[in-house]
């Protein structure tokens, strides 16, 4: 089979044993469970915990210790292995560590998936600007089929939705150990010191105002970035409560409607370039942080009717925009205004803050503020009062963000990363 091919099917498998779960986990869990908020927003921060230390370490192990597509093959069927368990796990606190050891299996192959394509297309001869692209979209493709596998066989409200995640590893796993050898470096001329690999070197930054100003907004708006992959699906599902909606295309396929979020991150990903010509880093963060305003608003004020409907879909438009401006345009900003010697630690470094710590607060905190005070007598969620106020928060953001966050659009600096 064609080397590209392969990789492609790589990329397709990474992200659809990731996404046969992660978008109906809040389903299953606080629908099916009737776990508490607070309990699955400890459950989710799992994915933001592992994200601050494994992909260092096992990048660590890759360089110097381990084949990268053995380490990959070993942690996709360890992955898979931690899943096939999970529907055996009724309580919360060890489904809580339980998900925390998928995690730590599964959050440093994204990476490792990326390096080994990396790795073996310049090996190939190939250009990897040119030809990585087209195969890393195939992955987006691979979670929505994930996304969509899960919602027509039933699995949204069960735990086959696991089944079909670790199934998908374990293949996955065993397929890696075919793909063509890539062993650590023989020699590295100048090694990198532990600190430095695991992006610590970076932390200096924090000493620039206008860098530790970036970080800290890189932080608030990443406790943003997964609320609705946390809680969309369980949010949609809640209206089978209502008489009126019990049947309703909403409810029943709500997973394949919000399916449409990651359509349309394949969309806005192609004209960011067009973006950043145009209006500039700054402006492009800025927008990315007011299409959340419009996405948690629109699902404020959205239910299965038509015009609900039509609301609920045009927020999934827009999570394209506020999903892919912020982390690329952010990833540009680091680019084009650190030192070269600590640029990669400095990537790092934002993803630690947008992945890591944001994403834990959010997962934390998101979980204790609904529980705490969106919760009606009867035991249902006042979900429009709940995203009401996540609306406000990034609009909040947004604003503090625009009057302090001051940078010059320089469209050399994105030229000569463009070429």
């Amino acid at each position: 089979m064609n080397i590209k091919l392969r990789l492609t099917l790589v990329s397709f498998m990474q992200f659809f044993v990731w996404g046969a779960w992660l978008i109906t986990i809040g389903t299953y869990c606080i629908a099916a469970k009737h776990w508490t908020f607070p309990q699955f927003g400890a459950i989710f921060s799992t994915l933001a915990i592992s994200s601050l230390f494994m992909p260092a370490l096992t990048g660590i192990m890759a360089d110097k210790w381990i084949n990268a597509e053995r380490l990959y093959g070993v942690l996709h069927i360890l992955y898979g292995l931690v899943l096939l368990y999970l529907p055996q796990v009724n309580d919360p606190d060890t489904f809580y560590y339980v998900v925390f050891a998928a995690m730590i299996c599964y959050m440093p192959t994204i990476s490792l998936s990326n390096s080994l394509s990396y790795a073996i297309l310049k090996r190939e001869g190939y250009d990897v600007v040119k030809v990585f692209p087209p195969i890393r979209v195939w992955g987006t493709i691979g979670f929505i089929v994930a996304m969509w596998a899960t919602n027509l066989s039933g699995s949204k409200t069960n735990s086959n939705q696991f089944l079909i995640g670790a199934i998908g590893a374990i293949l996955l796993g065993i397929y890696a150990f075919t793909l063509p050898k890539v062993p650590p470096p023989k020699t590295i001329a100048k090694e990198a010191s532990f600190v430095e690999q695991l992006g610590l070197k970076a932390f200096k930054l924090f000493g620039n105002y206008k860098m530790a100003l970036f970080f800290f907004f890189s932080m608030l708006l990443g406790a943003a970035l997964q609320l609705t992959n946390m809680y969309g699906d369980a949010f949609l599902f809640d209206f089978s409560k209502n008489p009126l909606y019990a049947d309703s295309f909403v409810v029943k396929y709500s997973t394949i409607i919000l399916s449409v979020s990651q359509m349309s991150e394949t969309l806005f990903i192609l004209t960011i370039p067009f973006f950043l010509k145009r209006f500039g880093i700054r402006n492009v963060m800025l927008m990315s942080m007011f299409a959340w305003v419009l996405r948690f608003g629109l699902f404020a004020y959205s239910d299965p009717s038509v015009a609900g409907t039509s609301m609920i879909l045009f927020s999934c438009i827009v999570y394209g925009m506020a999903f892919d401006f912020f982390n690329i345009s952010g990833s540009l900003f680091v680019e084009t205004t650190t030192d070269t010697s600590i640029r990669s630690s400095a990537q790092g470094l934002f993803m630690m803050m947008t992945n890591g710590v944001g994403a834990y607060l959010g997962s934390k905190i998101s979980g204790w503020v609904i529980g705490k005070y969106f919760i009606f007598p009867n035991g249902n969620t006042d979900w429009h009062g709940a995203w009401l106020t996540f609306a406000i928060y990034a609009l909040v953001v947004g604003l503090l963000f625009m009057v302090f966050f001051k940078h010059k659009h320089d469209p050399n600096k994105l030229e000569t990363i463009s070429h």
